[in-house]
């Protein structure tokens, strides 16, 4: 397929038309537009206004010409001009397939449909090739932008020829001259030439933390559907800059988040619009990798594509039009300047040196006045000064450190270009400050150090916010304009795209965990001071644990925490119902459950008992009994090392943790090689065994991370934890969360930071940032919402993994010694114990101390019912006591969905 689209459009993206196509029966959906009543042809002057010419000689028409007195784009520039356009149902609207005038056959459009059918992007051979030539170009040049982007100058006239070419448009030119069509009209009188130097009298003023929130209300605005752009089809280009400046003006966390997860679910269409095999969109590949940096993610793992890999595997060694590639150094399908600026600085800030060759490409663009250009220099052209192109460079060039003569002239270009009101013109000569450059150039200006410059520049573009929060592009339109706030917002917030994200940022607000130990502990959740229930009468041993779990890390009251493990130990009774510790774990039956073992071993463990000897068992001989030796579903075995019945990773990771506590290392080489077996390619780990295609979790990863980090000297295994971590780390929300059965998860989000404190300082901002969204959703009554969003109330099966989890202490590590403790305490009262702290095989990280704050008991708030846990469901277990007791029949635990059984499976 041609590259074309990537050369002309960097903003066009690919529609929802290929569905659309099939519906038809193989029609195109091509919307052609209506023709405009287009502006006499003198009110365009050699100065003022952008003229068109459309030649319809392919068909045996005219050439037509049409002016427009106020351009904004050359699309525009088309149809004010009287011109109607049709794009293809594959690019859309961007890709231009289709030309029409009521002064040619009544309008039709050419080509037709049967002469082509504009699904696809047309042939090279045969399509309307874009030119044009600013204002004292006395020959064309092929536009290196697609007509969305393109910005016609004043006294600028551009061409559409059908016909073929290629990308660097050495074949099919016009066949006539700028000047034959050129405006005419009387020029205006000349605007005064502007002073180089600033006014800084009174000082400009500067935007107020209002002004920025309503800058990012107003982006928010214009999104569809609440996570994209919608420009006559997805654009990609402008919904990833409206992210990029979400994310500088901070306070529409949710939203940003929404529209990254947009972004990775498209990521294909946006850096492939004609497939992949075709030249990537490197302006969207490069604004896609420093979007993902800025944000704390990772380029090389963005929605299943590596952003970086894309960039340095298509640099280009030669020119190779039909690769993309202009010129040596591009990157393949890179549009002009700006967006090979963009590349280098995403490559550096991702950790990447760009091949020598690229950053080459960029400093041959710069004019000798010190600007750079804004399209593709060839030994031919002059050197049109774009300042977006300029200010671009500067960031890159700044940020990959030794371009000090580069920077001097481009600092001495701005210096000397800007206006008397602190802006920049889009153009030499346009006698008007436009917000767009000014709101990048007030960037470079700061990155260069030209503080008091900056600040006249982010002045200006404080004057230009209307109502509503979004910015004019311009002092004739007093609309808010969608481009020129995206460029503006970053400045106005005081950042800039070579630092934007770089830093950690201060600690942020943490759960109160003495608080939601508070709620933990309260009698209507606590039953009797206990247990848990999820069923009325009840007792459910998994949800139990969880909370014992929770205690013991933040040691907030040892004296509950002693109670739940005696009702345990003592078999956990509960009126006569029979249902019991022992027929929940079915030690001794053929139905023993190797999670759930695994998790009372390891409860044992951790509060200092026993589990050789804790309820009348010996726990670890239990397990190694319950390790299967093949695969034999009907016994609950998936495979050699499965133990029996343990139907999730979590049940699998709790055994493991417990034999090798108990000095069992040699017994968990099988269990251990088939945790490992069941990773997937891209460091997930599967919530279910046997595990569905699709089944992946933040969770059930986390658990793997914790049982296979302790093997510091298994090569295999130090590699499975880090590819874990990766991964884990790829799905975090903007707001800190992740994702988890019932949405933007507490629980989750608690595991994810259990498992990343394995890596502690490596992962220190995204732990920070987790932590900062889980105290965003602890009530007043201390408790936690199941999800951001979701039903509002506290839950305690989310509460015990968050205020546990919370402390970032890995399950393979914790460790609160109450089993020689005085017997319970009815009181309820958090003890004053001091918070444990991390064994010496576990890295340091940030950690979430509990606070100080007072406390009430909560008011109670049980299991959802869609959170992923730790342990069986009530009602499961209900139904096989019952089974058990009243029948004696064989039951056969199959693999349960987590969303209704818990992420412990068979724990």
């Amino acid at each position: 397929m041609s590259p074309l689209v990537s050369r002309t459009s960097r903003s066009s993206a690919p529609w929802l038309a290929l569905v659309a196509a099939v519906t038809l029966g193989a029609l195109a959906l091509v919307v052609p537009t209506r023709a405009a009543i287009a502006d006499p042809l003198e009110s365009c002057t050699p100065t003022q206004g952008a003229i068109v010419a459309v030649d319809f000689g392919a068909w045996g028409g005219p050439l037509l010409r049409g002016c427009d007195a106020t351009p904004t784009t050359g699309l525009d520039l088309l149809h004010e001009a009287g011109f109607t356009t049709a794009g293809t149902a594959h690019d859309g609207p961007g890709f231009i397939c289709r030309i029409g005038s009521p002064a040619f056959e009544s309008g039709a459009e050419r080509p037709t449909p049967a002469d082509e059918a504009c699904e696809l992007t047309p042939p090279a051979t045969a399509y309307w090739s874009y030119w044009i030539a600013p204002a004292g170009q006395d020959h064309w040049t092929y536009s290196p932008l697609g007509a969305m982007s393109q910005r016609p100058g004043p006294g600028e006239v551009e061409a559409w020829v059908f016909g073929g070419t290629d990308i660097g448009g050495s074949t099919g030119a016009p066949s006539f001259t700028p000047a034959s069509v050129r405006a005419t009209g009387p020029t205006p009188t000349a605007t005064p030439t502007p002073t180089a130097t600033p006014t800084g009298t009174p000082e400009p003023p500067r935007p107020t933390e209002a002004q920025v929130k309503a800058v990012a209300s107003y982006l928010v605005g214009q999104l569809t559907d609440g996570d994209h752009i919608d420009n006559w089809g997805v654009d990609y280009h402008r919904t990833i800059a409206v992210a990029t400046a979400l994310a500088g003006t901070g306070g529409q966390a949710q939203t940003l988040t929404k529209i990254v997860d947009y972004l990775r679910t498209h990521v294909d269409a946006a850096i492939f619009p004609n497939g992949d095999t075709a030249a990537p969109h490197a302006g969207n590949v490069a604004d896609l990798a420093l979007l993902a940096t800025i944000i704390g993610g990772d380029p090389r793992a963005f929605g299943g594509r590596d952003l970086i890999a894309t960039l340095t595997d298509h640099v280009c060694a030669a020119t190779d039009v039909d690769a993309g590639c202009a010129a040596s150094g591009d990157f393949a399908g890179s549009a002009d300047p700006m967006s090979h600026a963009s590349a280098l600085l995403a490559l550096k800030r991702a950790g990447v040196t760009p091949p020598a060759v690229t950053v080459s490409r960029l400093t041959e663009q710069q004019c000798a006045t010190g600007a750079f250009a804004g399209g593709w220099l060839s030994p031919t052209d002059a050197c049109d000064p774009d300042l977006a192109a300029t200010a671009l460079a500067v960031l890159a060039l700044h940020t990959l450190g030794g371009h000090d003569g580069a920077l001097n002239s481009a600092k001495a270009f701005l210096s000397g270009a800007q206006e008397p009101d602190g802006g920049y013109q889009p153009w030499t000569g346009a006698g008007f400050s436009d917000t767009y450059p000014t709101g990048y150039a007030a960037q470079a200006l700061a990155v260069l150090g030209l503080g008091d410059r900056a600040a006249a520049a982010t002045g200006l573009l404080v004057g230009r916010i209307v109502t509503g929060g979004g910015l004019s592009p311009d002092p004739s339109n007093p609309d808010a304009d969608l481009a020129a706030t995206t460029a503006a917002a970053l400045a106005l917030a005081g950042r800039n795209l070579a630092t934007l994200g770089e830093s950690p940022p201060p600690a942020g607000p943490r759960p109160d965990l003495v608080k939601g130990v508070s709620y933990l502990v309260a009698p209507t959740n606590l039953i009797d001071g206990r247990y848990y229930e999820s069923f009325p009468g009840f007792p459910d041993f998994g949800l139990s644990i969880d909370g014992a779990y929770a205690l013991a890390a933040t040691g907030g009251n040892d004296a509950k925490l002693r109670a739940i493990v005696e009702f345990l130990r003592g078999g956990g009774a509960v009126g006569d119902s029979g249902f019991t510790v022992d027929t929940w774990l079915g030690i001794g039956t053929d139905y023993a459950a190797g999670g759930a073992i695994g998790k009372v071993a390891l409860l044992a463990q951790v509060t200092g008992y026993d589990p050789r000897s804790f309820g009348g068992h010996d726990l670890i001989a239990a397990l190694a009994e319950v390790t299967c030796t093949k695969t034999d579903l009907q016994a609950g075995c998936a495979g050699a090392g499965n133990y029996r019945y343990a139907t999730s990773v979590f049940g699998q990771s709790l055994g493991i943790m417990a034999q090798r506590r108990a000095g069992q290392g040699e017994a968990t080489t099988k269990p251990v090689d088939f945790l490992k077996g069941l990773q997937r390619a891209d460091g997930s780990f599967p919530s279910l065994i046997p595990a569905g295609d699709a089944d992946k979790d933040v969770d059930s990863t986390a658990m793997a991370a914790m049982a296979l980090a302790p093997l510091t000297d298994d090569p295999a295994a130090v590699s499975a934890v880090d590819k874990a971590l990766t991964w884990i780390t790829s799905t975090q929300k903007e707001h800190g969360g992740f994702p988890g059965a019932a949405g933007d998860s507490t629980n989750s989000t608690a595991l994810a930071i259990q498992g990343l404190t394995v890596r502690g300082t490596t992962y220190a901002r995204q732990i920070d940032k987790a932590l900062s969204f889980l105290a965003g959703q602890q009530n007043d009554d201390g408790g936690f919402t199941v999800a951001a969003g979701g039903q509002a109330g506290s839950d305690v099966r989310a509460s015990t993994q968050v205020v546990g989890g919370a402390t970032g202490i890995s399950f393979a590590a914790l460790t609160r010694d109450v089993h020689e403790l005085p017997g319970p305490d009815p009181s309820g009262t958090p003890t004053s114990t001091p918070t444990p702290t991390p064994s010496a095989s576990q890295s340091s990280s940030p950690s979430a101390a509990p606070s100080v704050t007072p406390s009430s008991p909560g008011t109670g708030g049980h299991s959802s019912g869609n959170l992923p846990r730790t342990g069986w469901s009530i009602v499961t277990i209900t139904l096989l006591a019952l089974v058990l007791v009243v029948a004696g029949v064989l039951l056969r635990i199959s693999a349960r969905r987590r969303a209704v059984t818990g992420a412990g499976g068979g724990s």
